[in-house]
């Protein structure tokens, strides 16, 4: 018995579609990871300090952290993306430290524009072996700042370094660590758009 092409035709066409199914679920599930990498990423740099990123820690665990004796230089840099309306900056560029105590280290950044602008900061800390052992525990870079036309901020980190860094061969050299911070433009806001709309429900004065 011979089978015809029209024969062939629907077991084919289901063939294809199963094998449509199979490449667009594969191109999901390739596009979900991209998704979720990137706050997996983040969560293995905070986590393992790779690429300079500083670890996150909670009040509890910073509690549970003693005064080593030793004492270390902390370096702070500031920076703002090209083109961003800031002006950013440490408002006290070094500072000796204990190693195990909490410190606090204090920027200040002005909103030079007459728009309000929101920015987020990345970080990160040189040299980058050390940077497994710098914890914060508060920071201004754990959320977006939202400055209006010519405000200013003091903005503060909270931190301590792991007394853990005296028994790492890798940081036996380390005398001084740079915590770097760069903002970066995340929106901007016309006022002019909203002064005028105010205008319009109250009227002129007078």
């Amino acid at each position: 018995m011979v089978t015809t092409a029209a024969e062939l035709q629907p077991g084919r066409r289901a063939r294809n579609r199963k094998v449509g199914l199979t490449a667009l679920s594969a191109a999901l599930a390739m596009l979900g990871l991209g998704y979720a990498s990137v706050p997996l990423y983040r969560m293995f740099c905070e986590a393992t300090g790779f690429g300079g990123t500083t670890r996150r820690a909670d009040e509890a665990e910073a509690a549970t952290i003693k005064d080593s004796g030793h004492t270390i230089s902390i370096r702070f840099d500031a920076n703002v993306e090209r083109g961003m309306p800031w002006q950013f900056k440490p408002l006290q560029h070094t500072d000796t430290v204990s190693i195990g105590v909490r410190d606090m280290a204090l920027f200040w950044a002005k909103n030079t524009s007459d728009k309000t602008v929101t920015g987020t900061a990345s970080f990160n800390v040189e040299p980058e072996q050390a940077a497994r052992y710098f914890n914060k525990i508060q920071c201004f870079c754990f959320t977006e700042q939202t400055l209006k036309p010519g405000e200013e901020v003091r903005m503060p980190v909270l931190y301590y370094i792991d007394p853990a860094i005296l028994d790492d061969p890798d940081n036996k050299d380390v005398q001084q660590i740079t915590l770097s911070y760069t903002f970066h433009v995340t929106s901007t806001k016309d006022n002019s758009a909203v002064d005028a709309k105010t205008l319009d429900r109250t009227g002129p004065a007078g």
